[in-house]
């Protein structure tokens, strides 16, 4: 009896990875990912005990742990044990994200995953399989964009490393980044990506001002330069923001009898204008970023599609509404705000 059992739990094991092959590849790939990077580790501790580990890393990487500390003391997110290990990428890249949009729509490609829910992007620790997916996606006939990623949180379930990279960020960078990872460890809620980054981006913007102020002082030239870059992409988003804009009117005035051509054509030009007209933006940094798509080429393949919009709306679209509701309901009161997100919206 035993043995049958056995047999056929095994056989609906064996139907359900040739069911969800897809799903069981990723996910393997996904694990194989992680347990190389936490296997490669090292603690925090021994690096810092290291006589042959440059100071000036070093300093970097105390300067984690106070942000850390401020992050769980003053902010109140959850206690982690994330980033009391260092990974060495030996300057590669670590992981590719691949995101999708229809050509003529601002909807993105969604992914659904077991516990997490779904996604507008799908993550790879392999560089040729993110490849790979990105092409049959174009195939498919969607715009499509690849890049690298500095940071990303396994939501409490694992304890994340520092990444060697981050240790070239400036300080207030540097804060965002951190603060930003351990607000999804606090609250990530299922099936709503787009409220989750938004939320980890304000609080990490939130978080890093606070941070500053409080060890450098307000006139300090860290802080006076994380507030510089940080209006200069409010400016930035909400030109990206208020393109999306322009091309959704757009494309909803396209019917199933408009020619593929004539889509095209007004597509890209209006793409186009939008980059163009990012150069109006006041630019007041001492260091200039990167990011920015007034850089690019202005030739058609150049020139970013609606996959680099979508990235804008799940990250940055709801950033008025957790300034507005903060200041107006909470009085600035974080700790309080964050008590009643927590309760508004359980996270998994």
């Amino acid at each position: 009896m035993v043995k049958k059992i056995a047999l056929v739990l095994i056989g609906v094991l064996i139907g359900l990875v040739v069911w969800q092959w897809e799903l069981v590849s990723y996910g393997w790939m996904q694990a194989k990912g992680q347990v190389r990077i936490l296997w490669n580790t090292k603690p925090v501790s021994a690096v810092l005990a290291d006589p042959a580990y440059p100071d000036s890393l070093k300093k970097k990487i105390e300067l984690i742990q106070e942000i850390k500390r401020f992050a769980l003391d003053s902010l109140g997110l959850d206690q982690s044990g994330s980033y009391e290990s260092i990974y060495d990428q030996q300057g590669k890249p670590i992981l590719w994200v691949v995101t999708a949009a229809q050509p003529y729509q601002l909807v993105a490609r969604q992914w659904h995953f077991p516990i997490i829910g779904t996604f507008s992007y799908k993550g790879f620790f392999e560089k040729d399989r993110a490849d790979s997916a990105q092409a049959e996606l174009k195939r498919e006939g969607l715009d499509t964009r690849i890049g690298e990623v500095s940071a990303w949180s396994t939501l409490g379930f694992l304890n994340d490393p520092i990444l060697s990279s981050f240790l070239d960020r400036p300080e207030g960078s540097l804060a965002e980044l951190i603060i930003h990872e351990l607000t999804h460890g606090t609250l990530f809620v299922k099936n709503s990506l787009e409220y989750n980054e938004n939320l980890a981006d304000f609080v990490g913007e939130y978080g890093a001002l606070r941070f500053l102020a409080q060890k450098y002082g307000m006139n300090s030239i860290p802080y006076r330069d994380y507030l510089a870059t940080k209006v200069f992409y409010e400016r930035y988003d909400e030109h990206i923001l208020k393109g999306t804009r322009v091309l959704d009117s757009l494309y909803r005035t396209f019917k199933p009898s408009t020619q593929t051509v004539v889509k095209d054509s007004l597509k890209w030009q209006t793409i186009r204008q939008i980059v163009v007209s990012s150069d109006t933006i006041n630019d007041q940094r001492s260091t200039k970023g990167v990011r920015s798509i007034k850089k690019r080429s202005l030739g058609k393949l150049n020139l970013p599609n609606n996959a680099y919009f979508i990235g804008y709306l799940t990250y940055r679209k709801q950033q008025n509404r957790f300034r507005q509701e903060f200041d107006s309901r909470f009085g600035g009161n974080f700790k309080r705000y964050l008590t009643y997100l927590k309760q508004t919206y359980p996270s998994f």
